[in-house]
């Protein structure tokens, strides 16, 4: 293993450094001189990083090189492709566009990116309409957050999560998941994993009996769901053919609900974990991402 570990790092080693990367980091000290003495030399760090992960997703050298290192080439699945900001104290916007790279399926891998780079498009114009609004009808606070996180980075599976964070007033957050099939090469929808739609009953059936059994544990807790009274009247039936999902590191089936989809806002996002014998009848072939 260490002998691996010593070749591989001779590899990294002998691996010419881009020019980018070197006009990258000699362009952070140039400017960190120019700043007071005062300013910690992170900064300039910092600035290089920023803009070495802008050169990954920007220049074709850079990103060969890194393809070139044994490891990196694996690690680079999901990079910030592109962010919005504008922050004038009042109305602030902070959105960061994932990218997904390494795909051999090339029209899966642009139909995500596309569609990734639509949504933080029609987030930022959406901000920037809503904020010009509100200042025409005497001003106001506004704030939009994005970004991604990577729920599930193994060999076989990538489920990579896009929140969104919406301040008016109070706070909404919306989560929505894509879970990619690494070998295959394909999209995992919800459906795709079962024989028949026998899943929806079986699933939604699960969740309530998850929901009675946190709220009996937990008095903090709260769900609408049927024989428990509450303020809306309105209770949990069953989940959507289509409703967000994502497969977590251990081969888990999760199922995610929005805010107020299921609870009081002060529950947030809430999320079960189904267990696999309550599914094994209704799998597929393609159960075997689920463990």
């Amino acid at each position: 293993m260490n002998e691996k570990l010593e070749q591989m790092k001779q590899h990294y080693m002998d691996i010419p450094i881009p020019k980018e990367l070197d006009f990258i980091v000699n362009q952070a000290i140039k400017q960190n001189k120019r700043r007071k003495s005062n300013v910690n030399w992170g900064f300039a760090v910092a600035a290089a990083a920023i803009l070495f992960v802008t050169g990954i997703n920007t220049s074709p050298t850079l990103a060969h090189a890194l393809s070139e290192v044994p490891l990196v080439g694996d690690i680079v699945k999901v990079l910030t492709f592109r962010e919005y900001k504008f922050n004038d104290g009042t109305y602030k916007a902070n959105l960061e566009v994932p990218v997904i790279t390494n795909l051999d399926n090339k029209t899966l891998e642009d139909t995500l990116n596309n569609k990734y780079l639509e949504e933080g498009k029609k987030l930022y114009t959406d901000f920037i309409i809503e904020m010009e609004s509100m200042k025409q009808s005497g001003g106001g606070h506004l704030g939009v957050d994005s970004g991604y996180v990577i729920k599930t980075d193994n060999d076989q599976i990538l489920s990579v999560g896009r929140y969104v964070v919406n301040t008016v007033g109070s706070s909404s957050t919306t989560f929505k998941y894509d879970t990619i099939d690494k070998k295959k090469q394909l999209l995992i929808t919800l459906p795709s994993l079962f024989k028949n739609d026998d899943y929806i009953d079986v699933i939604s059936e699960n969740i309530k009996e998850q929901m009675k059994e946190q709220m009996m544990r937990d008095p903090q807790k709260i769900y609408w769901v049927e024989g428990v009274a509450n303020e809306v009247n309105s209770y949990f039936k069953t989940i959507t053919m289509d409703q967000n999902f994502y497969i977590n590191s251990n081969g888990q089936l999760v199922l995610s609900f929005q805010k107020y989809e299921v609870s009081p806002g002060y529950m947030g996002i809430v999320e079960f974990i189904i267990p696999t014998p309550v599914l094994s009848d209704t799998l597929t072939m393609r159960g075997e991402y689920i463990h």
